[in-house]
């Protein structure tokens, strides 16, 4: 497994959002600052993932529960040094997938995203950063799919382009989701 500020050093960023983001995300990791936990409650890494179907016609989303949306998958690092695995766990986790496959284990894209306060478990949750690391991971949309009712009340596949317009969320839409599904048509031969 690469260092994470190595590969985030290699990468090739896709757009001026990633470019930007990738700056900083090596300068917070240069710096002293505890990124893998929750205990930094100003910026903590994240790990999503964007859920294709073999074919790539297929996108995985949750309904999730605190931003009110259909939304990509993903969490926390909590101390987990391989983004790619915890990117992997939390598809797991919030689908009820139990095959699923990391297409490469090189970046897929780069965000850093705004999560606005919140309650979660009965708890307060400050506005904070996500410095969030995704990955491009396959799995079957024949295998049965549950919701994980702590974090999402519903699982779906839509194509690439339903997978947009079901977002609430217009940042997303614009800037992440559709540019996930650019790149995935850059890679449909992977």
């Amino acid at each position: 497994m690469m260092d994470l500020y190595e590969a985030i050093k290699a990468y090739q960023p896709y757009n001026e959002q990633e470019e930007r983001d990738r700056a900083i995300l090596l300068s917070l990791l240069e710096s002293d600052a505890d990124l893998w936990t929750r205990d930094n409650e100003t910026a903590h890494l994240t790990a999503s993932a964007w859920v294709v179907s073999p074919d790539r016609d297929q996108v995985l989303m949750v309904y999730h529960n605190i931003y009110q949306s259909w939304s990509w998958l993903g969490g926390h690092a909590d101390g987990e040094r391989d983004l790619a695995q915890v990117a992997v766990r939390e598809v797991q986790e919030e689908s009820g997938l139990t095959r699923v496959r990391l297409i490469s284990p090189e970046i897929f894209s780069l965000e850093i995203l705004t999560v606005d306060g919140h309650e979660k478990n009965g708890r307060y949750v400050s506005s904070h950063l996500h410095l969030n690391v995704t990955f491009l991971i396959e799995a079957d949309p024949d295998e049965p799919v549950a919701s994980n009712p702590e974090e999402n009340s519903a699982v779906a596949w839509f194509t690439p382009e339903e997978a947009v317009e079901r977002s609430t969320e217009p940042w997303f839409q614009a800037r992440i989701y559709s540019k996930l599904n650019e790149k995935l048509k850059l890679n449909q031969g992977e």
